[in-house]
Order: C-alpha cells, then sequence, then structure tokens
C-alpha cells in the first residue's frame, strides 16, 4: 500500500459514519465536514456510487479504466451497518469490475461474514481488505477475526498508532502482505513514538512482511523529545527515517 499514484481513483460511494473505537477520536472526515456545516453522523449515498460502472457518452468505455486501483469507502466504513441497503449493489459493480483493483479500509471487520456476496467464496483476487488496530486492545480483539476471514489480500493499518502493539503472537508472516504505521494529524492530534514505529517494523523484519511508516502525524515523539510537525511534512518526514521494507 503506497501513496494515491496516477492510475488510481477514489470511490466514496457513501459518506458519513459513526465513531467506533479510539482511534475514530479525532477522524478526518468529521474535522472536515464540521468546517463545511455537514453532519458526519448521517450516512448517505453519493453522486458517484455507480463511478465504477460509468460509461463516456461518445465511446461507451467505461470511464475508470482497467487496472485502476480503487480506493473505496474512504469517507465511511464498507461494512457501517447504515450501509447495509446498499452494500449488495456495491459488491455488484466489484464483481462486474474484475478488471479493476478495489482498496477499503475498516474497523469493523467483525462484521465481514454477514456483509460478503454468496459467491465471496476465499474472497475475491481483485479486492483487498484492510483492517485498523489503532492499539493494542484493538488488535487483541480484530486480529483473530481478521486473520481467519476469507480475504485474498489483507494488509494490517496501524494508523493513527496510539500505542506500543505487539504484532508478534499473530504470526503475520503467515497471512498478511503488509503493515502500514502512522501518527495522527489536525487538531488535538494524540502523540505518535517513534518506537512504537520501531517495533512494529522490527516484527515485520522477523516474519518477513512489508512495512510502511506512512506519516509521522502532528505530535510525533522521538528519542524522548516531542516535536510538532506540520501536516505538509508529516509523510516527507516518515519517509526520510528510511525504515520501509519492501
Amino acid at each position: 500500500m503506497n501513496a494515491i499514484i496516477p492510475s488510481s481513483k477514489m470511490w466514496n460511494l457513501w459518506h458519513g459514519c459513526r465513531k467506533l473505537s479510539a482511534g475514530c477520536a479525532h477522524c478526518y472526515v468529521y474535522r472536515g465536514d464540521e468546517k463545511r456545516g455537514i453532519d458526519s453522523a448521517s450516512v448517505v449515498k453519493t453522486a458517484s456510487f455507480d463511478a465504477p460502472i460509468a460509461r463516456k457518452k461518445r465511446s461507451g468505455e467505461y470511464k475508470i479504466p482497467a487496472g485502476t486501483l480503487v480506493y473505496t469507502c474512504f469517507t465511511s466504513d464498507f461494512f457501517l451497518e447504515e450501509a447495509d441497503p446498499w452494500r449488495a449493489e456495491a459488491w455488484d459493480m466489484m464483481r462486474e469490475r474484475s478488471d479493476l483493483r478495489f482498496l477499503m479500509i475498516t474497523k469493523r471487520i467483525d462484521r465481514l461474514a454477514e456483509c460478503v456476496p454468496a459467491d465471496w467464496g476465499d474472497g475475491w483476487e481483485h479486492v483487498t481488505i484492510c483492517c485498523t488496530v489503532e492499539n493494542q486492545d484493538r488488535a487483541d480483539y480484530r486480529l483473530p477475526i481478521y486473520r481467519a476471514a476469507p480475504i485474498k489480500h489483507k494488509r494490517i493499518i496501524c494508523e493513527p498508532l496510539l500505542g506500543p502493539i505487539d504484532l508478534a503472537p499473530y504470526h503475520i508472516g503467515e497471512w498478511t502482505e503488509q503493515v502500514v504505521a502512522g501518527g495522527e494529524s489536525g487538531a488535538g492530534a494524540r502523540s505518535c513514538n517513534f518506537d512504537w514505529v520501531m517495533s512494529l517494523r522490527e516484527e515485520c523484519a522477523r516474519q518477513g512482511v512489508s512495512f510502511w511508516f506512512k506519516q509521522t502525524g502532528a505530535q510525533f515523539v522521538k528519542a524522548g523529545k516531542l516535536y510538532t510537525i506540520p501536516r505538509r511534512l508529516q509523510h516527507s518526514q516518515a519517509r526520510k527515517a528510511g525504515i520501509n521494507l519492501p
């Protein structure tokens, strides 16, 4: 999972969410909606709901070309209960566009079993479902469910990283493709400690898993010192650490 590249597309088929766990406290969607006077807890379908199957008027070709990486439902959670009436249609579109690569991140991995289509089997090759674990408590709850879930491509998202997380008991080298770590941004951001990041990185190295230090967050602790890092520098400062693993 790398930064958004030119051959990618955002597909926010519904908007709005309910805060679920500690990682949701300073949700970027809520921050953005508040500035625009939007109620983030109100879940609504968007105008781009059918984007994957939309076609060009003249040629009849799909507007989103084959091979595109589609970042799915990044202003909500794909497995949110309020979206249950619309999800079957969403799966239909993903089934039709098996020539695209869909990637989504969820905090509701415990709803997967009741939300997948009948032909899901052991997962669809073109769909990656990532699971967020922001602290040890959520790792201990979500990762056993995530490991057992029938998903072809799995990535663990430790973002915002709110404390040390021990991934050793979960034998991640046997089933996940990547671990992503990052701090929290925005007003009131909680601090992220570089020691926590390095602990995750070291576990990934031991188990042969790709690791991506995505961003420092706004409040970053290194060697016991707290640094306040402007939003524009949080990704570049993480890259400068040079600790990513392929």
